[in-house]
C-alpha cells in the first residue's frame, strides 16, 4: 500500500468513510477540504478546492497513489456539473502530472456515466471519464463506477429504506425497473485493494452487491416484508407530479442559489429501467468482492 494517499472528497459520504479505515490501517493520508487544515493523527488537511491549482500542487506533492471521490452530485444546470466534476478532475490530473511522483490515479464515477444521455451528472462524469483517461499520458487510471452507493451516514437511500422497514416504498420508475445497490464498505474495501495492487492497472469497473438480476421494486417490497412480518404498500408516484416537482425544484434552486438534488434531468436517471451491473472485471484484476447484500444490510439496519 502506497505510503502517502492524496484524497479528494474526504468530508463527503463515500471518502470519510474512505478516510476512517485508511488511517485506522495505518495509511498516511493527504486530505483536500475547504474548511480544515493542519495536521491530526492520521491525516494532513489542506485546505482548498478543485478550483485552487496551489492547493491541489500541495495536495498530491510526494503522494504515491490518489484517489479522487470529490464531485457534485447536485445541481442546476449542466454547466455546474461540468465545471466541478469534469473541470475538477481535469486540474487534479493536471496537478498529479506536474508533480511526477504518483504511479496511479483512481477516478471515482458512477454507474451513471454508462448513460450520459440521461442527466446532467451522468454526462458530467461520462466526460470526466473521457478526457481524463485521454489526457493521462501514460498514467494508469482506474475508473471505478459504483452503482447507488448506501450506508451510515447516507442522507439520500436512508430515508428511502428506513421508510420501506416502516412498510411504504415510493415508487419512482417502471415496476419492472432492474435498480442496484452497493454498500459503502464494500466499495471502500475495493478502493483499498486498488491500493494493495502493484500499479499499473487501468481500464473503467463496474460494482454492485453481486445480485446479478438487481432489484425490482417489488423485490425491495418483499425484502422488507420478508424482515419485518409486516406488508409494504408501493406509493406509485404519478410521473407527471414528479416532473411539476423537479421543474419547481429547479426554479427555487437557481433563484435562491442552492444546488438541488430533484431535477428533470435526475428524474431520467431514476425512471431508468436498467441499473444491472457486472463485477466480474474487477473480481478477475483485484480479486474483489461485495460481501454485504442489501437484504443483509436492511436486517442489521446497516444503512
Amino acid at each position: 500500500m502506497s505510503k502517502v494517499v492524496a484524497l479528494t472528497g474526504a468530508t463527503g459520504f463515500i471518502g470519510g468513510y474512505l478516510l476512517q479505515r485508511l488511517t485506522s490501517s495505518g495509511v498516511r493520508v493527504r486530505a483536500l477540504s475547504r474548511r480544515q487544515s493542519g495536521i491530526v493523527t492520521g491525516v494532513e488537511w489542506v485546505q482548498g478546492t478543485l478550483d485552487d491549482p496551489v492547493a491541489l500542487e500541495q495536495l498530491v506533492a510526494g503522494a504515491g497513489r490518489v484517489i479522487h471521490c470529490a464531485g457534485a452530485v447536485r445541481g442546476a444546470s449542466a454547466a455546474y456539473f461540468e465545471q466541478i466534476n469534469t473541470g475538477g478532475s481535469l486540474r487534479l490530473l493536471q496537478a498529479v502530472q506536474q508533480a511526477g511522483c504518483c504511479t496511479g490515479l483512481l477516478l471515482v464515477s458512477s454507474l451513471a456515466a454508462r448513460h450520459p444521455q440521461l442527466s446532467w451528472y451522468a454526462a458530467s462524469k461520462r466526460h470526466a471519464e473521457d478526457q481524463v483517461i485521454a489526457t493521462a499520458r501514460g498514467l494508469p487510471v482506474t475508473v471505478f463506477r459504483p452503482t447507488a452507493v448506501y450506508g451510515p451516514g447516507d442522507r439520500e437511500l436512508h430515508p428511502v429504506f428506513s421508510l420501506l422497514m416502516k412498510g411504504w416504498l415510493p415508487v419512482v420508475g417502471p415496476e419492472e425497473s432492474h435498480l442496484s445497490f452497493l454498500h459503502v464498505d464494500d466499495l471502500t474495501g475495493a478502493m483499498l485493494g486498488w491500493l494493495d495492487a502493484p500499479a499499473g492497472l487501468s481500464g473503467i469497473y463496474e460494482l454492485h452487491d453481486g445480485r446479478i438480476e438487481g432489484y425490482s421494486w417489488r423485490l425491495l417490497a418483499s425484502l422488507a416484508e420478508g424482515l419485518t412480518g409486516r406488508p409494504v404498500r408501493l406509493l406509485r408516484i404519478p410521473a407527471a407530479l414528479l416532473e411539476q416537482l423537479a421543474r419547481l425544484n429547479t426554479l427555487i434552486a437557481r433563484l435562491s442559489g442552492y444546488a438541488p438534488m430533484l431535477t428533470s434531468a435526475k428524474l431520467n436517471e431514476l425512471r431508468h429501467t436498467d441499473w444491472s451491473c457486472n463485477n466480474k472485471p474487477l473480481e478477475e484484476a483485484l480479486g474483489w468482492k461485495p460481501a454485504i447484500l442489501l437484504e443483509q444490510a436492511l436486517a442489521e439496519k446497516s444503512f
